[in-house]
């Protein structure tokens, strides 16, 4: 049975990681490009890592929900529009049918009662740190996705939370009477007669709600995960994301109406289909930030997540690239460089750069300002190329492995190594390299 297994596994390798399909000119390419992202996605959706966060997602927004909605509701009110957000969130609950409704109407009512007055203080300050940690656990998960071990610091966590909770509702409300307005049969038959727009609105009506969301989940995976994304990932993603968004919203109210007539779960039935939606949400916006990441790192698309391992010469390397690039920056006073850059620059995740560039801070040779900016840790004459390579060379030993005992033939071998590697790199220090660089 293993056997079968195993013989099947590589088949299905063959076809969507070989040239099988490639061969068969544009249509092939097509299709083994549209086979590759969906094993990547199924693999790492069947790994568990992604379900693990979607649930606990979840979990995050039922403790959430009404102080995010006590927040949107305090923003709109202040701009007017207070009263549209009964009608818009039914929208967005849709696919739960008339339990929508019911929680739409419970959710209203627990957020007109909820008194700033009455709250005081502390309990105002509970609300907004409520709806922060939302915003952060949302950060956290998409940083996972993109392998980013770094988050934003506290300030800018705080400032960016900030603009996006202040923001977000108002930027929502316009998407919903975007969508509402759209399916108004009036407007719709006015512009459908209209010789000039009728063509293009007929073949475009349907598509809209979908390109909306599809647009918000292109910002959320832009501006959320603590790393820099191409547009044109992100935009793959979120239109990927909005179909299949809407997609499951569709097929889970069909499940819904049928699943009304069955009284297993009787008085809970209301809140696991909430649950199950919440999750479904949860796991599709991920999976649409996992597409993002694929398209923009194509190189991960067949090894997934397997923990990077670096040869010595590889990380020999990077230590030496990351200060020559910080140093760099730092001499240019028009250009700030964070992990971020770096892991663009290098074509590698800053997941895999940031053990190494935690090693030459704590060496004292790289330093990391409020803003995240990376600085070298001091003069730059005063920081010697063995001491960069000490960092990843030397570095890192732990344990009983720290003082072992060689065969006197191999001590005498990596004392010849170390010897040769010193005479190559002489006294040069890293302002020395990048003089060097721009006598070139």
């Amino acid at each position: 049975m293993a056997g079968m297994s195993s013989s099947l596994t590589k088949k299905i390798d063959a076809i969507v990681w070989g040239d099988t399909l490639t061969k068969y000119g544009l249509p092939g390419r097509v299709v083994a490009t549209t086979l590759r992202y969906l094993y990547a996605v199924l693999r790492d959706v069947m790994s568990g890592q992604l379900t693990l966060r979607s649930m606990s997602l979840v979990y995050t927004t039922l403790l959430s929900i009404v102080p995010l909605l006590a927040f949107s509701f305090s923003v709109l009110k202040g701009l007017g529009v207070h009263e549209q957000l009964e009608s818009r969130l039914s929208v967005l609950l849709d696919p739960l049918g008339e339990q929508g409704v019911d929680i739409t109407n419970k959710l209203l009512t627990t957020v007109n009662n909820v008194n700033g007055t009455a709250l005081g203080a502390m309990g105002l300050a509970f609300l907004i740190y409520t709806a922060v940690s939302m915003v952060q656990k949302i950060e956290e998960s998409f940083n996972y996705v993109w392998y980013v071990s770094k988050p934003r610091n506290f300030a800018r966590r705080l400032a960016e939370y900030m603009l996006v909770l202040l923001i977000g509702p108002l930027f929502i409300v316009i998407a919903m009477s975007m969508i509402t307005l759209l399916q108004n049969e009036s407007i719709v038959q006015y512009l459908v007669q209209n010789e000039a727009l009728g063509p293009v609105i007929a073949a475009t009506s349907k598509l809209t709600p979908y390109l909306i969301v599809g647009a918000l989940f292109t910002f959320l995976y832009m501006y959320m995960p603590n790393t820099k994304v191409k547009l044109k990932s992100a935009l793959v993603g979120g239109l990927a994301g909005g179909f299949l968004w809407a997609t499951v919203g569709m097929i889970f109210t069909a499940f819904v109406v049928n699943s009304t007539r069955n009284l297993l779960y009787a008085g809970f039935a209301i809140g696991i289909v909430t649950l199950i939606w919440l999750y479904l949400n949860w796991l599709v916006l991920l999976i649409g930030s996992q597409l993002a990441f694929y398209h923009q790192n194509p190189a991960y698309l067949r090894i997934g997540r397997r923990e990077s391992r670096l040869s010595n010469a590889m990380r020999e390397r990077l230590a030496l690239n990351i200060m020559f690039l910080v140093g760099k920056s730092f001499r240019d006073r028009d250009t700030q460089i964070r992990m971020a850059d770096l892991s663009t620059s290098l074509k590698i995740p800053s997941i895999t750069l940031a053990p190494i560039a935690a090693g030459l801070e704590q060496g004292g040779l790289l330093s990391l300002t409020e803003s995240e900016v990376l600085q070298p840790g001091r003069e730059m004459t005063r920081i010697s190329l063995n001491d960069i390579l000490d960092v990843v060379r030397v570095g890192g030993e732990t344990g009983s492995h720290r003082d072992p005992s060689w065969s006197a033939e191999i001590e005498a071998i990596g004392a010849e190594l170390d010897d040769a590697l010193a005479k190559t790199i002489g006294e040069k220090s890293l302002s020395d390299l990048l003089d060097e660089s721009l006598n070139k």
